[in-house]
């Protein structure tokens, strides 16, 4: 018998956590990359302070997307409150684009046609260093999260975090990500103006990190999208799910099976199956509800609807007669990716 997955309660402060970090860590820089800026100008710096900015404000629409998303399904939301995190996390990623890449690219051309030496070169590379330092440490806790999950699935961590339905934790390892690559950006952005004398670099720099900062916002924005719309779980989930039914005394064989993700690692299950045994309506009417609602007293079930198959319908037939150890005992990330927590009460 499959064991017990931990619950949402426990899991989820590690998303919380990794959000808290990736906010304290942002606001810090922010503040340092904002005071580098004035003091020498640099186009690059600007950028930066922008992008720091930029991100320290999404981690606020993140927080107050764990929280939403996370209350319980009512009457007026049958479904649950889980796509209400993509909303939020939409809107950070919105915030990324306006406040992070416009503003770079637009501060960047700007200040192309500048000249003169660079100033204060030396607080330039100390806020670097200090930034590098502090969204490095942001960017580990985003990455540990993720390579636990990743891990068990046997997958890439990138390829994890890009199909995870958990978009917090997608929101900081790309944000976290794209800050490293932009401070490598700015370094050599100011680095050239010093050796050279040619603002342009700088300026360069400065267009540079908003168009990487566009990209990032554009991927953000089209998975939040897809999740959106109504994102279908992967085949390996798929499997899971139908090994976990037929495994049940009740069902004898199952005809249809729909996944569909209504939130972070919550999904909305529906399916044609054939019971056991041969009895009146009323019966099997009841049989159904008690399978449903087994079914959504697994932390990873928003509801469950069933249905009878009609009589000489195909069936369903798993790809194998075990639930993967990845399903067994996989975290919330995985279940949301395809490497789930097992359905089983």
């Amino acid at each position: 018998m499959p064991e017990t997955p931990a619950s949402d309660t426990e899991r989820k402060p590690e998303s919380l956590l990794t959000v808290i970090i990736a906010f304290g860590a942002n606001l810090l820089v922010a503040i340092a990359k904002t005071i580098a800026a004035l003091l020498s100008g640099s186009a690059s710096m600007v950028a930066e302070a922008a992008h720091s900015w930029a991100d320290t404000g999404n981690e606020v629409f993140l927080l107050v997307a764990e929280r939403r998303g996370a209350r319980k399904r009512d009457e007026r939301h049958p479904l649950g409150y889980g796509r209400e995190t993509y909303i939020w996390s939409m809107f950070a990623a919105f915030g990324l684009f306006t406040a992070g890449a416009i503003v770079s690219i637009y501060h960047g051309i700007s200040e192309l046609g500048e000249t003169g030496p660079a100033e204060d070169v030396v607080l330039n590379y100390a806020v670097l260093a200090l930034s590098f330092c502090l969204e490095g440490t942001s960017f580990l806790q985003a990455y540990r999260q993720a390579h636990g999950a990743a891990s068990k699935r046997k997958v890439p961590v990138l390829r994890h975090v890009l199909q995870s339905s958990n978009p917090t934790l997608r929101a900081v390892f790309a944000e976290d990500a794209a800050a490293l690559v932009g401070l490598v950006i700015a370094f050599l952005g100011v680095l050239l103006h010093q050796l050279t004398g040619l603002a342009v670099f700088d300026a360069i720099g400065s267009i540079a990190v908003g168009l990487l900062l566009g990209v990032v916002a554009i991927v953000l924005i089209d998975r939040n999208r897809r999740f959106l719309l109504g994102e279908s779980t992967s085949p390996e989930l798929e499997n899971a799910v139908l090994v976990e039914l037929l495994s049940r005394e009740q069902v004898e064989s199952v005809s249809y099976l729909h996944l569909e993700f209504v939130g972070p690692s919550r999904v909305y299950l529906v399916a044609a199956v054939d019971l056991t045994g041969n009895e009146d309506e009323e019966h099997v009417a009841t049989r159904l509800r008690r399978v449903e609602q087994s079914l959504e007293s697994s932390q990873y079930v928003e509801e469950a609807v069933l249905t009878l198959s009609v009589p000489g319908d195909a069936v369903l037939r798993p790809t194998g007669d075990e639930i993967p150890e990845v399903v067994k005992d996989g975290t919330v990330e995985d279940v949301a990716a395809g490497g789930a927590g097992t359905l089983r009460a």
